[in-house]
């Protein structure tokens, strides 16, 4: 696409993302009736109405604007593990997390995200990650800087001698295992937590709030947008292995995205591979 038709498509995207929060996402913050909630795999990993909802308008809306494209969402994951395979694909994919943070959501924390990265052959495009209940819009395109309701975005070096602020999975959607990858942050000068919405904590990163995150899963739904982000922010990602993060999956975990180079390559040396 020349530039021209690049500014056409962000702004359509930016346009469909926000009306897809406006009509099924918002009206049901802090609204939502039980029924309107399900478990999917126990109690901590939850799916309402909004998500399903939310995903369905932006199918519709985002393949229309790219013909030929097709969307790798998180609930037609969930019901269709096949879906995956369209990232290995030859055509456009739009990878869709409609709600991430639903457990921020359902209980009413402001702290969610709709999240839509475009990625093609397994390289990422372009990158959008909406925060309707703060107002927050941040938006990365390859090659060509990411912004911040329309303005710049730089992570920034870490400041000398800073402790390492670092968002970790979170414990209640981690195995024994990971956790004992992820434990080797529990040290002097690093200060891990549980993270939150994934695509925030993204955010939080490429604004230079947070140093870094180090995660354990690799969904990308929940990890597209936000290592776009970051990259195009000035950030640097990778993972135990030294490689860069798979969109298709079989990534050696758990990963980082980190404000520079030297933070992350301070975070991996001290992560333990899983398994």
């Amino acid at each position: 696409m020349d530039p021209g038709e690049w500014a056409r498509l962000e702004a359509a995207v930016d346009e469909a993302v926000r009306k897809a929060a406006a009509t099924e996402i918002m009206p049901r913050f802090r609204q939502l009736a039980q029924h309107e909630i399900v478990q999917k795999n126990g109690p901590h990993d939850l799916v309402t109405v909004a998500d399903r909802l939310a995903e369905e308008q932006l199918t519709v809306a985002l393949t229309a604007l790219l013909p030929g494209s097709v969307v790798v969402g998180e609930e037609a994951v969930h019901a269709d593990a096949g879906v995956l395979g369209a990232l290995e694909g030859e055509v456009p994919v739009w990878i869709v997390d409609p709600v991430d943070g639903t457990r921020q959501f359902v209980h009413g924390d402001p702290g969610f995200a709709t999240l839509v990265a475009l990625a093609h052959r397994g390289e990422l495009l372009a990158s959008w990650t909406y925060a309707p209940a703060l107002d927050l819009m941040a938006v990365a395109r390859r090659g060509g800087g990411a912004e911040l309701g329309g303005r710049p975005l730089r992570c920034g070096p870490r400041p000398v001698d800073k402790v390492i602020d670092v968002a970790i999975s979170h414990y209640d959607f981690t195995t024994a295992v990971e956790k004992a990858a992820l434990s080797g942050l529990v040290t002097e000068g690093v200060a891990p937590r549980p993270c939150g919405s994934a695509g925030l904590e993204y955010l939080d990163v490429a604004r230079g709030l947070l140093d870094a995150v180090a995660f354990s899963w690799e969904n990308p739904w929940d990890h597209a947008a936000g290592l776009l982000l970051v990259a195009e922010a000035g950030g640097a990602s990778g993972t135990v292995a030294g490689e860069p993060f798979r969109l298709a999956g079989g990534n050696a975990l758990p990963f980082t995205a980190a404000r520079d180079a030297e933070t992350a390559a301070h975070i991996l040396s001290l992560l333990t591979a899983v398994g």
